[in-house]
């Protein structure tokens, strides 16, 4: 297990705020964590998977943090079925399935998100969620530091929302994912096709973190703040986008304080004029 200490987090965040932690660990196998969380000196730890859907609300961490990515993401292709460790990005699974022919993964191939983030959050698009292919989860309980597994109907998915959310003491290790034998020519056009009208839509052009809020029920974010007149919206280096109100980007050197701004203050608009309360879909740490 590789550990840095004083680390640089800022490629470690979609939204490349600038922050550093005390000592960050890069576990490789599962005794690695066991060996984090039996360790009594290591006591405050915050866990990164591909920080894609977080926003660092401070510059300096006096906490450890621990980074399941690439060090973590071995795959094991079993006929249909793909078993995974937590740190492997979507990306990468989705084309891995598409070199087995196997199909259920396209719709997260421009999702950014490790697959134990995926897994936590219930990630989906266009109807399509992890909870559809998702057999099974296997996790660590920080309440006893136990290994465990859980089958995916016991696991509470709801949208953007499982057991894992709302259990954080419940680290997701690996996943199981039931695909099905498909034609490559027709996954690998499904795939290209839903990341060109993501692309088409989504302010790629700047670092975000995708989503900020959760769709609340009977209403779409991105047209009431069109309507708030909200788009181009800034504090800091933190604005809402012009290309799709419902992300908030970093244009020019924000801090995780500009874009909790931003948020606060659409949030109090939105309660004005709509009655709604929005509900931030991101991570702050």
């Amino acid at each position: 297990m590789r550990i840095e200490e004083n680390f640089d987090l800022t490629n470690y965040n979609s939204y490349k705020l600038t922050a550093r932690c005390k000592r960050a660990y890069f576990p490789n196998i599962e005794e690695d964590f066991l060996e984090l969380y039996s360790n009594d000196k290591i006591t405050s730890k915050i866990i990164l998977g591909g920080g894609y859907n977080i926003i660092l609300s401070k510059r300096n961490y006096e906490e450890d943090f621990i980074l399941i990515g690439e060090s973590f993401s071995k795959t094991i292709v079993n006929t249909n079925v793909i078993e995974a460790e937590a740190g492997v990005n979507l990306k990468d699974l989705s084309e891995i399935a598409l070199s087995h022919n196997l199909s259920g993964l396209e719709v997260f191939y421009d999702i950014p998100s490790s697959l134990g983030g995926a897994v936590v959050m219930n990630a989906g698009a266009s109807g399509e969620e992890m909870k559809d292919i998702l057999i099974k989860a296997r996790y660590l309980d920080l309440e006893d530091l136990k290994i465990k597994e859980l089958n995916a109907e016991d696991i509470g998915f709801e949208y953007r929302n499982s057991f894992f959310q709302k259990h954080t003491n419940k680290i997701v290790l690996k996943a199981w994912l039931q695909l099905k034998p498909g034609s490559p020519a027709e996954i690998r056009h499904k795939m290209e096709t839903i990341k060109n009208a993501r692309w088409a839509k989504q302010p790629k052009e700047y670092p975000n973190a995708g989503s900020v809020f959760k769709r609340p029920k009977g209403k779409f974010v991105g047209p009431m703040l069109d309507e708030l007149g909200l788009k181009g919206f800034s504090i800091g280096g933190a604005k809402v986008s012009e290309k799709h109100s419902g992300f908030i980007v970093n244009f020019n050197q924000a801090t995780g304080t500009d874009i909790l701004e931003v948020i606060s203050a659409i949030q109090k608009k939105v309660k004005e004029k709509f009655a709604v309360d929005l509900e931030v879909e991101q991570r702050i740490i």
